[in-house]
Parts: C-alpha cells; sequence; structure tokens
C-alpha cells in the first residue's frame, strides 16, 4: 500500500467518489492529468473572498476567482486585465470606469454582468469581515457603497473613491482577495437571514476562475476542477488536489515515494535530505525581518549607532547558513516582487567599519541594550547571532525572548529598546509598507499607530511624511514607482529601523512539474499553467 494511500483510509474515506481511479488503488506515480499537493491547510478560517484572509486560503481563491484587474500567472509583476478588459481614468473626478470582457461566465454558465460587480463589492462592506477594511479605505461604507459603484449600461462598471490618493492605489485595492467577483445570481440562491451567501461560500464556489471546487473538508481536503472555460484558456491540469499534510517529514515521505507531486512545507534539514527525487525553487515572499531600536532610548537615537548597526549585521553568514532557504539578504522595506521596489543591498558585514564611525560620531561603549525576540527559529538564532557580531563593536545584547502575542504586545506598546521582528504588506500596493517604514507624523503616545515608525517613537522627518503622501497620490504609475524607490533609498540609509532579509519559500516538487508560479503573495500562487510532461 503506498503513503498516499494510506493517508486516505486514515481521512476515513474521505475522496470524492469521482476522482480519477488512480488515486483509489496503490500508486506508482499520480496520475497525469492530476497535480497532487501535499501542504498543511489547517490555517484555513474562511474560503469566501470576503471573509478570506489566511495563507491557504489566499491561494485558492487565486483558483477559483477572478477580479476585475489582477495580478496574473504569466507575470505576477504586472497589473492587468482580468474581468475587466479595459478602463478608464478621472483622476480630478476619482473615478474609474471598467468595460467588462465579453463572453465571460461562472462556472455555473451564467454570464458576467455588472450586477455580479456591484453585488460582489458590496457583500464585503456590508459583511464587514477582516479583509473588507482593504475596499473601505475607497471611502465605502453600507451607506454609501450604492452609490459609489454603479452600472452604466450593459458591460461597464463605475467605481467612485475618496481620499487622498491616486487612483494607482485605488486599482491595486481593488486587484485584492475582496476585490474578487462573484456570481450574483448562484449566490443570492443560498442567503441565509441576510448573510449574503457567506455560509454557503464557505463551502461551495461561485466564481470565474481556472478552477473550481469541487470538495472541501476544513483540516483534510481540497479538490479543485478544471474549468475548461477559463478566459485566459483551460488549465492543463484537470485537476488539482491538495491534502492536508501536517507533519512535514511526511510530506518528504510523500514526494520521495512518489505519491505527491509537491510539498510545500518541508524543513531545510528535509529539503537537503530529499537528493535526486525532487527539484526544490525558492520563492520569495513578501515579509521583511528588521532590527529597530526604540528611540524612547537615549543611547540608540543617535543616527551614527543606526549607521554602524548597518555594519554588524551578519547578513551572508546567517543566509549562508542557518537561514537557507528560508531568506535572502535584503535591505529595503518594500518587498521584491512588489512595484517600486529597491533591490540594492549596499550594507555587509564590516566591524571595522562600524567602530570607525562610532568613534567618529563619539559613541562611547559599552553600549547595553534589551532585544526582545519571538522565542522560536529563526528568530532565537538570528538574536544569537547579532549578539555575537554587534558586541564586536560594543553594542552588547540581552536577548529577552517570549511568545509572539508577549513581544508583539510589548512592541505596540512602546516599551522594548531593540526588537527583532518581521513586517508584511497587506495588499499589492508599495504604500502599505511606505506608510509603515518612512510615516509618522503624530509621535505621541497616546496616538496609536500600525506602523513600525510609531512604534519605535521615530518622528519621521518632515521632508519623507510629505513624499510619503506624495507617492500616494501620485497618479503616473511611473513616476509613482520611482518615488517609492527614492523614500526607500532614504530609510535604509537613515532609519533606527534596520531591514536585514526577506522570507523566501522552497517548494519542493516532481522534477516533471513546470509552470507552477508563486509570487510574494499567497494571492500570486497560480496552478493554471502546471504541467507534468
Amino acid at each position: 500500500m503506498s503513503l498516499l494511500r494510506a493517508l486516505l483510509i486514515a481521512g476515513a474515506m474521505a475522496l470524492p467518489a469521482s476522482l480519477p481511479t488512480g488515486l483509489s488503488v496503490a500508486l506508482a506515480a499520480t496520475p497525469p492529468s492530476v497535480l497532487v499537493v501535499a501542504q498543511n491547510i489547517d490555517d484555513i478560517v474562511a474560503i469566501d473572498p470576503a471573509q478570506s484572509f489566511e495563507y491557504s486560503s489566499g491561494e485558492y481563491v487565486a483558483q477559483v476567482y477572478d477580479r476585475l484587474i489582477q495580478y496574473d500567472a504569466e507575470d505576477t509583476s504586472k497589473l492587468v486585465g482580468a474581468l475587466a478588459s479595459d478602463w478608464t481614468i478621472d483622476e480630478a473626478a476619482k473615478t474609474i470606469t471598467f468595460t467588462l470582457r465579453k463572453g465571460v461566465t461562472f462556472h455555473s454558465g451564467n454570464p458576467l454582468r455588472p450586477e455580479d460587480v456591484l453585488y460582489s463589492f458590496k457583500r464585503v462592506v456590508a459583511l464587514n469581515k477582516v479583509p473588507s477594511f482593504i475596499l473601505t479605505q475607497l471611502g465605502w461604507t453600507p451607506e454609501t457603497i450604492d452609490a459609489m459603484v454603479t452600472a452604466d449600461g450593459p458591460d461597464k462598471v463605475v467605481v467612485r473613491y475618496t481620499g487622498d490618493f491616486s487612483s494607482g492605489f485605488a486599482l491595486n485595492a481593488l486587484a485584492a482577495r475582496p476585490g474578487s467577483i462573484i456570481d450574483a445570481k448562484t449566490v443570492q440562491q443560498h442567503e441565509v437571514n441576510g448573510d449574503f451567501g457567506n455560509g454557503w461560500l464557505n463551502a461551495n464556489s461561485a466564481g470565474t476562475g481556472a478552477f473550481k471546487l469541487r470538495t472541501y473538508r476544513p483540516g483534510d481536503i481540497l479538490v479543485l476542477d478544471a474549468n475548461p472555460a477559463y478566459f485566459r484558456g483551460a488549465p492543463i491540469m484537470k485537476q488539482v488536489l491538495i491534502r492536508h499534510v501536517a507533519e512535514a517529514a511526511t510530506q518528504q515521505l510523500l514526494l520521495k515515494s512518489g505519491d505527491v507531486d509537491m510539498a510545500k512545507n518541508l524543513t531545510p534539514d528535509q529539503i537537503a535530505g530529499l537528493g535526486a527525487s525532487a527539484k526544490v525553487v525558492a520563492y520569495p515572499q513578501a515579509s521583511v525581518h528588521f532590527l529597530s531600536f526604540n528611540q524612547k532610548t537615549a543611547a540608540l537615537t543617535p543616527p551614527a549607532v543606526w549607521e554602524a548597526a548597518r555594519y554588524l549585521v551578519d547578513y551572508e553568514g546567517m543566509t549562508s547558513t542557518f537561514l537557507k532557504g528560508q531568506m535572502q539578504v535584503y535591505q529595503s522595506f518594500n518587498p521584491k516582487g512588489f512595484p517600486g521596489a529597491l533591490e540594492a543591498t549596499p550594507y555587509h558585514y564590516d566591524v571595522e567599519k562600524a567602530k570607525k564611525i562610532l568613534a567618529e560620531a563619539g559613541i562611547k561603549t559599552p553600549i547595553k541594550v534589551t532585544l526582545d525576540v519571538i522565542n522560536s527559529s529563526p528568530f532565537t538564532d538570528i538574536a544569537q547571532s547579532l549578539q555575537a557580531s554587534f558586541a564586536k563593536a560594543g553594542i552588547e545584547f540581552d536577548i529577552l525572548p517570549g511568545t509572539g502575542s508577549q513581544v508583539i504586545t510589548k512592541y505596540r506598546a512602546r516599551a522594548h529598546q531593540a526588537m527583532l521582528l518581521y513586517w508584511g504588506p497587506d495588499f499589492m500596493d508599495p504604500h502599505s509598507n511606505a506608510q509603515a517604514f518612512a510615516f509618522n507624523d503624530n509621535n505621541a503616545d497616546d496616538h496609536y499607530q500600525s506602523t513600525t515608525t510609531w512604534r519605535n517613537a521615530w518622528k519621521v522627518p518632515p521632508e519623507l511624511n510629505a513624499e510619503t503622501k506624495a507617492a500616494l497620490a501620485e497618479p503616473d504609475p511611473a513616476r509613482r514607482n520611482a518615488l517609492y524607490v527614492d523614500l526607500q533609498a532614504k530609510v535604509q540609509a537613515r532609519s533606527p529601523i534596520v531591514v536585514m532579509f526577506q522570507a523566501e519559500s522552497q517548494i519542493a516538487m516532481n522534477p516533471k512539474v513546470t509552470g507552477y508560479v508563486n509570487g510574494a503573495l499567497s494571492d500570486f500562487v497560480f496552478y493554471r499553467l502546471v504541467d507534468k510532461k
């Protein structure tokens, strides 16, 4: 009996009867038309795109639903038309008019209509689930939504927004997960007590995507069937089977035995143990990891300390050893893969240079600093490396480990001295991280802000605040990206927040698998182009 079959039997014969028969017998290899994935999917809370806010559910939504505009599988760095074939922008009136693509149908066979777009956006605002803030920041409320999103004839939707930002920011918000368009006719048939079909959509699908949901059982399995009528072309794989496998060691065994095509949660040691049985591809992820200094601690306020710190991080030493395959050296606040990202890494480990910077600025050492860190790997390993390298220049870290909630609570209270943490954007717009790393126009203790700048009590220079606002409002995409690159260069050179790494995900797969796409966000995972020749 194969490992996969044993696993399926252990799941109480959970597979739907209509799965390919090759999955019901011992396997020497997976069926050629089915992609079988071993993945920990127990993070899923909801699969309704108006509620979904987890990593694995984001991957699911990307397969099953489309947005008016989106970052697509062919190039996840470019915003392209999806359900909208084109659009026109009136910056002065803060209005975007979308023309719907002709010939698109939902999985039910219902044609795409403006009414589906209006209903999709209205239900996100009305349900007010976690991701709704991405759309409500456009000025949409239950009271205003009917006037701010309207139909104009049989194939046009007019979107209005308010706020001190450009259409570029609005477009990125509409391209985010809650911007997914659902089949209004189908979902309205399953509304219960005014829930806009939320209960039904957490067990079923109603999209236009490359795949449609066949089966979902929480903490067990996701089965997706190909949509042969998909407007960008039918997927090569007829089916994608994502089996919940919590143990990384089991995922490794399944991949090595040929019972799955892909394993998504292997440790670096398990990756190394695969040998020639699989290929491994590293994909940069959106979160950046940083060391920051609270400006309420007097010894950490001189800019010379910030500059010296950038030369006391053993970037290559860590990424070539215990962080190998988990992180890459990265020194800007906008992750690689985002619009307007600055990929330059000008700083390297140089203790003598750091000493010189401190000496020339008249900084007296030793400087004793407490360093808060989440008590788990790799954070504790990074902290120990920093403790060793910084001590060589007279900056002595006393490591204070805590649970994630303890560390983050302390950070939000601005009660730390130095902090080792990470940050990820909420959606694919450069302002999401720029606001966090380059903006703080009110540093008062009673003016809480969910930004790294405020939490580190850094009173950002007025010119950076002004440039952050200007970038948000800039209508020209190229000029907007250039402003973000400039902001990153300035923060990179002179800030109490030292960005060190960008996370990356290593996916192990059968050598025959090609065409898999895994972008910086979970919304940019695509199976549509996968082949197993």
